[in-house]
């Protein structure tokens, strides 16, 4: 009779820390809905994130069925400082903080619910989860910084190829219509932010390590060229068609072309499909055909 209560027990108890799981940080994810929908240029890809992350926890841990579920105390090594970290958040409503706990909790109730094995098994997706956190400015103020003046230099001298005289100030491009600056949003680190991500991805799809290392290795200056692109065609547009296209959907649209110029680029350089990882890359046996 004992054990026939212990599975009930097991269930109460696992859906009783999943609701107050919830209620901690449901202001969290609501946080993070609201940044990563904010627009194209903040963090956009992290609304992608947790499914990607599911996606692939489910592909590891379905391909490997014998991996036992025995829970581990590791665990809280990772709830304890995560707990820690949402109550000091709790002082000082940074909500950023508390977004690090959620991704820290994670890894913690997987090793508690799912065991050491099963959790290894799905150690990068767990890992990935980090992509979903906006950055704040102050840590990347001089990146955004450099990234500008690089954009700048590149743009300034590119189009007068195109017929199109420009005098640079820093990051400011003087054109016959008005000065155009390069602003943060136009930095390009939103668009380097998710090329890193996706290269990360890319690269654990991928059997090859020197394909891995192409991948990674490629994804920063692709961001960077695309933004380039981006800012040459709104300078060429500014001048053809005046300032005023600025305030229509070309700007933002223009955003979401770095993502259609770099993304597909890095997929291709993580090769063919006969070089993505399966159910045998990750160790699991490979069922027999009859």
């Amino acid at each position: 009779m004992a054990s026939e209560r212990v599975a009930p027990l097991t269930w109460a108890a696992t859906f009783l820390a999943a609701a107050m799981f919830l209620v901690l940080y449901a202001p969290t994810v609501v946080w993070l809905w609201s940044r990563w929908t904010m627009s194209v240029w903040h963090n956009a890809h992290g609304l992608l994130i947790p499914f990607v992350v599911a996606y692939f926890a489910y592909q590891e841990l379905t391909a490997r069925p014998d991996l036992p579920a025995r829970s581990s105390a590791w665990g809280f090594a990772f709830l304890v400082p995560a707990m820690l970290l949402q109550a000091l958040d709790a002082g000082m409503h940074t909500e950023l903080l508390s977004a690090v706990s959620l991704v820290m909790a994670i890894p913690g109730l997987s090793l508690l619910f799912l065991g050491m094995e099963r959790s290894k098994a799905i150690a990068f997706p767990l890992a990935f989860l980090v992509f979903a956190l906006p950055i704040p400015l102050a840590l990347t103020e001089q990146i955004h910084l450099m990234l500008r003046h690089l954009v700048a230099n590149a743009t300034a001298a590119a189009v007068p190829y195109f017929g199109v005289p420009v005098f640079q100030e820093g990051t400011t491009l003087h054109l016959a219509p008005g000065p155009l600056q390069i602003a943060d949003a136009c930095s390009g680190f939103s668009t380097l932010y998710a090329a890193v991500a996706v290269a990360f991805l890319t690269a654990y799809t991928c059997q090859s390590p020197a394909r891995r290392v192409l991948v990674l290795l490629a994804a920063v200056p692709l961001a960077i060229i695309a933004n380039v692109l981006r800012v040459g065609f709104l300078v060429l547009m500014v001048v053809w068609t005046g300032p005023d296209i600025l305030e229509t959907w070309v700007h933002p649209a223009s955003g979401m072309m770095t993502f259609v110029l770099a993304l597909p680029i890095i997929f291709w350089l993580g090769g063919d499909v006969s070089g993505r990882r399966g159910p045998s890359a990750t160790g699991a046996p490979v069922p027999e055909r009859s």
